[in-house]
């Protein structure tokens, strides 16, 4: 199979991989395909720090609000939706450049990872959901570890929504999910990816996390909540549990201060950067580049630029 050269921008978030992307893609005559599972809904825009549409007018970017957030937009969707923007993008003339957080997204589409659509039931989800919130996520992982052991080592108990989906499959499908991911259909795009990673230190991170997050709350992200749950948007709705989202959708009902979401926010981030670094340093093949000491701007660059033309000519 003669592969399609692809680069992607990874790293933790708020470690400045946007910034580094729009540079690139104006050099680089490229655009841009968001690998963010959150992006992908509109009405999200502030609290998932998508690029305003000034300037996707200038730099097209791709799979960037096409659900609504009470959309199950699947990973299956993404590999899907992502192979047909790269197709479309060379057909132009122009340079791929995917970047984003999501790892796996990156799995399914450039490592043949499971891809296929498994099914939902809400209402089996919100019996294992109101369980944990009666006796505990701890027990609920417990439950999980009875029926399939590998799964639940490789979840953190309190990640109650992918413990919950765990267990959703088992009674959906009678298969655990370590089994459904052993044997399930893989479905190989034919591309031949360069990781270029971006690092900063921790301390650094957590800096930025902050001042991102103080930013966001400045900025509308509580009226944007707001917006959502007034139409019907909340956290019965996976998007909405996500991080900055279910702190403030608490704040309007009343459970906790703006002040108390905020630090939540911060914390949760914190937490979710840390879980980042662990995953993508796996990533391979992959160049790593600090940006705490240069921006590597020309360096990262020339990478993405020889990476492709020399896939592209073999």
């Amino acid at each position: 199979m003669n592969r399609q050269p692809a680069v992607a921008l990874i790293g933790a978030t708020a470690v400045g991989k946007t910034a580094l992307s729009l540079t690139a893609a104006e050099k680089l005559n490229a655009e841009i395909i968001s690998v963010d599972s959150r992006q992908v809904y509109r009405y999200m825009d502030v609290g998932t720090d998508k690029v305003s549409a000034s300037l996707r007018r200038e730099i097209p970017h791709h799979l960037i609000d096409i659900a609504d957030p009470d959309e199950k937009f699947t990973v299956s969707d993404f590999a899907e939706k992502s192979s047909q923007a790269v197709a479309r993008i060379y057909a132009r003339k122009k340079i791929p450049i995917f970047v984003g957080g999501t790892p796996f997204y990156y799995n399914a589409l450039f490592h043949a990872a499971l891809n296929e659509d498994l099914p939902y039931d809400s209402e089996i989800r919100g019996k294992y959901e109101a369980l944990a919130n009666s006796q505990g996520a701890e027990l609920l992982h417990m439950r999980l570890a009875e029926v399939d052991p590998q799964t639940a080592q490789r979840l953190h108990k309190n990640d109650v929504q992918r413990v919950t989906r765990a267990l959703e499959i088992y009674e959906l499908t009678g298969r655990t999910p370590s089994q459904v991911y052993s044997e399930g259909a893989k479905k190989d795009y034919g591309f031949n990816v360069l990781y270029i990673g971006l690092s900063r230190s921790r301390e650094e991170l957590f800096r930025r996390i902050e001042i991102r997050l103080e930013q966001e709350y400045s900025s509308g992200l509580p009226e944007e909540v707001e917006w959502l749950m007034k139409n019907g948007f909340d956290d019965r709705y996976t998007p909405l549990k996500g991080l900055a989202y279910k702190e403030l959708i608490d704040y309007h009902r009343g459970k906790i201060k703006l002040d108390e979401a905020l630090e939540i926010s911060i914390s949760r981030t914190k937490a979710f950067c840390r879980r980042q670094q662990t995953w993508f340093k796996k990533f391979e093949p992959a160049i790593w580049f600090d940006m705490s000491e240069s921006s590597h701007e020309e360096e990262i660059i020339e990478t993405i630029n020889n990476h492709i033309h020399k896939e592209a000519a073999s």
